[in-house]
C-alpha cells in the first residue's frame, strides 16, 4: 500500500533556539496548504525571554525525555508527517526516523548522531565557549553575541547578527554539548544519540548543509550521511555554498525551505510505509 500524501510538516528546533526560530518557515509552508507543527522541547513552551530568566528548565533537560516527547506528538497524528530538523533538531529527527516515524525527513546543518568522528577546527572553536569550563556540564550554557556570530551567523553583518541574537538565542543544556558533542565517541558504549545506520525500513532522509557553516560544517554532515551507506533506504546530501548555520533564517532561506519540501514530497511516490512506534 502506498503512503498517502503528507499534509503535515513537523519542524524541530535545535540547541540555543526555540520554536520561534521557525517563524518564517511556518508561514511559508502554511501558505502552501500544509498544517505545520513546531513542537518545543519539554518545558520550552514558554517564550525566549522567559527561558532566559529561568535557565534551570534548560539545564535539567534530557535527550531521552525530549525524543519521547517529540515522538508522542508525531504518533498522535493521523498520518506520518514530513520531519524537518535544524542543528541538534537534525539529530532528534534522525532518532525519530530510527523509531520508524515520519513519511520523509530532512535535516539542515545537522548535529551528528553517535559514531560521526569528524571534528573540524571551526567546530572546535564554535563549541569552545561551552567546553572550556567543565562546570558547564551542569548548567544552561549560552553564547555571547560575538560567540554566537561566529558559530551561527558568520555570513550576516553585525547589525543583522545582533538582531537575530536578541530575538532568538537562549542557553543550551551544557551536558548535551559535553556528552553528545566532541567527546561522544570517547564513550565505549551506545549513547542516546545512537541510531541503526543499516536500517532499511526507515523514511527517506536528506542532509542539507551550509558551505560556510562553522559549528556543523559540511564535512560533519557528509560523514553523517555516509554512515547510512549500508542501508537500502534513500539517503541524499545537498550543499548550499556560502550559507552559515543560520541557513533557515538568513537571506535566501526560501530556497532551502522549498528544496526540502519538494524533495520530501518526491519521495512519496510508490513508497510503502515503515512501522510506526508508539511513544
Amino acid at each position: 500500500m502506498a503512503t498517502s500524501t503528507p499534509d503535515t510538516i513537523v519542524l524541530i528546533h535545535g540547541l540555543w533556539m526555540t520554536p520561534r526560530s521557525w517563524d518564517h518557515w511556518v508561514t511559508h509552508y502554511e501558505n502552501k496548504g500544509f498544517r505545520v507543527l513546531t513542537p518545543a522541547y519539554p518545558g520550552f513552551e514558554i517564550e525566549v525571554e522567559a527561558l532566559r530568566e529561568n535557565p534551570r528548565i534548560i539545564a535539567e533537560l534530557t535527550v531521552p525525555d525530549t525524543v519521547d516527547h517529540l515522538a508522542s506528538i508525531i504518533t498522535d497524528l493521523p498520518t506520518p508527517p514530513i520531519l524537518i530538523g535544524h542543528s541538534f533538531g537534525g539529530t532528534m529527527t534522525q532518532l525519530l526516523v530510527d523509531r520508524g516515524l515520519g513519511a520523509a525527513a530532512v535535516v539542515v546543518d545537522s548535529a551528528p548522531t553517535e559514531g560521526v568522528r569528524v571534528n573540524p577546527p571551526s567546530q572546535l572553536r564554535s563549541l569552545f565557549p561551552i567546553l572550556k569550563n567543565p562546570a558547564n556540564r551542569h548548567k544552561a550554557a549560552g553564547f555571547t553575541h560575538d560567540e554566537f556570530r561566529y558559530a551561527f551567523t558568520n555570513t550576516l553583518n553585525e547589525e543583522d547578527s545582533r538582531a537575530a541574537y536578541e530575538r532568538y538565542a537562549i542557553p543550551a543544556p551544557g551536558a548535551w554539548v559535553w556528552r553528545y558533542g566532541l567527546f561522544a565517541n570517547l564513550t565505549p558504549r551506545h549513547l542516546e544519540t545512537w541510531v541503526d545506520y543499516s536500517r532499511n525500513d526507515r523514511a527517506p532522509l536528506l542532509f542539507i548543509a551550509g558551505g560556510a557553516d562553522h559549528i556543523m560544517p559540511p564535512s560533519v554532515n557528509k560523514s553523517n550521511a555516509r554512515h547510512y551507506r549500508k542501508s537500502s533506504a534513500v539517503t541524499e546530501y545537498h550543499e548550499y555554498p556560502g550559507r552559515s548555520h543560520w541557513t533557515c533564517a538568513e537571506p535566501g532561506w526560501e530556497e532551502v525551505a522549498d528544496h526540502a519540501l519538494a524533495w520530501a514530497m518526491e519521495q512519496q511516490a510508490d513508497r510503502t510505509p515503515g512501522p510506526r512506534q508508539t511513544a
